[in-house]
């Protein structure tokens, strides 16, 4: 009989990066224009918390239910990295900002994909 194991998910480094991401985000769109609240910004914000908010929830489950979990941690960054494109199309973020978060994006990508590949183990 096999028991299920759980995972903190403040202990794991896809978690606390997904949260260092959220937090770029939240401290960027404080620059972003006035009337972007309702627009991308807000597309922005819900991505970048749900990296680390769909993370903490999975650990709760078990390996195969985490595993979709991360799967929808996954697919909102690759949803934030189309909407940091858009944002330094328009101007609100500079080439370096969108080259330093898309670093940071790619970097959680691996590292989940990676976390999600031993889950199966």
């Amino acid at each position: 009989m096999s028991t299920k194991k759980r995972h903190n998910y403040k202990n794991l480094k896809i978690w606390q990066l997904g949260l260092e991401i959220s937090f770029d985000i939240s401290d960027l769109l404080v620059q972003f224009p006035q009337h972007e609240p309702y627009d991308l910004s807000s597309q922005m914000s819900r991505c970048s918390i749900s990296m680390p908010s769909n993370i903490a929830e999975g650990s709760a489950k078990s390996n195969k239910s985490f595993s979709n979990y991360l799967d929808i941690a996954l697919g909102s960054s690759f949803e934030l990295g189309t909407q940091l494109l858009i944002a330094n199309h328009r101007t609100y973020i500079n080439q370096e900002t969108l080259t330093t978060l898309e670093e940071k994006i790619e970097e959680f990508q691996k590292m989940t994909m990676s976390f999600q590949n031993k889950l199966k183990d």
